[in-house]
């Protein structure tokens, strides 16, 4: 699991790729889950919640964006 203080350290670009990565894993997760069985089906549950975690740094960036974008 990716704690939320190294999620805020990187770049947007890079968070981006990250949710890429994580998404493809997360398919390939449930994939195995259905077809064969998982040894740590937690996993699952670990890898949504940083999906999570890089979608809430996302939101927080694009909002801040949009406030000081309409301020100026």
């Amino acid at each position: 699991m990716m704690k939320i203080n190294k999620i805020r350290e990187m770049s947007s670009p890079d968070l981006e790729k990250e949710l890429g990565e994580l998404k493809t894993e997360l398919f390939k997760l449930k994939f195995s889950l259905a077809t064969n069985g998982l040894d740590n089906p937690m996993k699952i549950k670990d890898v949504k919640k940083d999906i999570a975690k890089i979608n809430t740094v996302l939101t927080e960036r694009k909002i801040a964006e949009t406030k000081t974008s309409a301020q100026s």
